[in-house]
C-alpha cells in the first residue's frame, strides 16, 4: 500500500487535479491511499473525496506543516509513505510500481527516495518519500515545529548523514515525474496560501534542529547495521538558542560548517546558504531565492 500525505488549504480545484493525475498513472489504485487534512475554517474543501479513490479525510485545526503530515502519517495505513502537495501533478505512468520497487530494493527498509519534480530535480527531495519503517525509526519524520518549509531539507541532511557514514540511501527516480506546478517556476499564480507563509519563518528551527538531526542519522545507522537504536531525541527547538545576528553567524559557522558528521560540499552549501539567508531576513542582504 502507498500512502500520499496531502494538507491543503484553500485550493479544491487543485486536489480534484491531483486526483486526477493519481487515477490516470496508478498501475494498482486497491493499493494507493490519500491522506487528505484540511482546516475546519476551510468550508469549501470539506467536501472532497473520490469515486475511485480510496481517500481519508481529516478535518482539524489550523497548524504547523509538519503537524498536518504527521496527523496524516497516523492514520495511514502504507507501507510506503509520500509526502505531496496540492500544487502537484503525477505524470509517470505506472509511478505505484516504481516506487514498490525502490521499496524492495533494501531489505532493512531504509531509505529516502524522491521523484523528479521538474523543478528542484535532483537537488531536493521535494516530495520525499519513506518506508513504514524508516518513519518508525525517525519516530518524528516530520518534526511539528516547522510551520511550512524545510522538512524536505531536514530528511535530507539526515540521510547525507547517514551518506557521510557510509551508507548511501539516498536515491533520486529521474524518471518518476512528480511535477511541482509552483508559482516560482512560473506554473502558477501566487494565491494566499503561498504569501501566508513567512520567507524564513522556519530557518531558526531547522538550526534548533541540528542534534535532532544527528541522533536521527545514527539511528538509521544503528538499523541498517542491525545493532542497538540510541535513544531518539525529541525535535524540539531551543528556546535559548541565539537571535541576534552575531549569535547566529557563528551558530552557523560552528555548528553547521564544523560539523565533520556531514560531507564537506552539504555543511558548506548550508552555511554559505544560511549566511545569505541570515542577512537577508536581517533586511541586509536581497533575499536568497532557492
Amino acid at each position: 500500500m502507498i500512502s500520499l500525505l496531502l494538507p491543503t488549504r484553500g485550493r479544491p480545484e487543485l486536489v480534484l487535479r491531483f486526483f486526477k493525475s493519481v487515477v490516470d498513472t496508478s498501475s494498482d489504485l486497491e493499493r494507493v491511499e490519500i491522506i487528505l487534512y484540511v482546516d475546519d475554517d476551510d468550508d469549501d474543501s470539506h467536501h472532497l473525496d473520490s469515486d475511485v479513490l480510496q481517500v481519508k479525510r481529516i478535518i482539524g485545526p489550523r497548524t504547523t506543516m509538519g503537524n498536518y503530515n504527521t496527523r496524516c502519517l497516523e492514520e495511514s495505513a502504507g507501507d510506503i509513505i509520500v509526502l505531496v502537495n496540492d500544487d502537484m501533478v503525477i505524470r509517470t505512468q505506472g509511478w505505484d510500481d516504481k516506487l514498490r520497487e525502490l521499496n524492495n530494493r533494501y531489505d532493512d527498509g531504509v531509505y529516502l527516495g524522491y521523484g523528479n519534480d521538474l523543478f528542484k530535480g535532483g537537488d531536493l527531495c521535494t516530495f520525499p518519500i519513506l518506508s513504514r519503517k524508516t518513519c518508525d525509526i525517525l519516530v518524528e519524520p516530520y518534526p511539528s515545529t516547522y510551520k511550512g518549509a524545510f522538512i524536505d531539507y531536514h530528511l535530507l541532511d539526515v540521510f547525507k548523514r547517514l551518506q557521510h557514514a557510509g551508507y548511501d540511501r539516498i536515491c533520486y527516480l529521474e524518471d518518476v515525474v512528480f511535477e511541482h506546478l509552483h508559482y516560482r517556476s512560473g506554473k502558477a499564480e501566487i494565491d494566499a496560501t503561498y504569501t501566508q507563509r513567512g520567507r524564513f519563518a522556519d530557518d531558526q528551527d531547522f538550526l534548533d534542529l541540528i542534534d535532532c538531526r544527528k541522533n536521527a542519522g545514527q539511528r538509521l545507522l544503528g538499523a541498517i547495521k542491525k545493532g542497538e537504536l540510541p535513544e531518539a531525541k525529541p525535535c524540539t527547538p531551543d528556546e535559548n538558542g541565539p537571535k541576534g545576528l552575531f549569535g547566529l553567524m557563528s551558530l552557523i559557522t560552528f555548528q553547521v560548517l564544523f560539523d565533520t558528521k556531514l560531507p564537506f560540499r552539504w555543511r558548506f552549501f548550508l552555511w554559505y546558504w544560511f549566511i545569505g539567508r541570515t542577512l537577508a531576513a536581517k533586511g541586509l542582504l536581497w533575499p536568497f531565492v532557492r
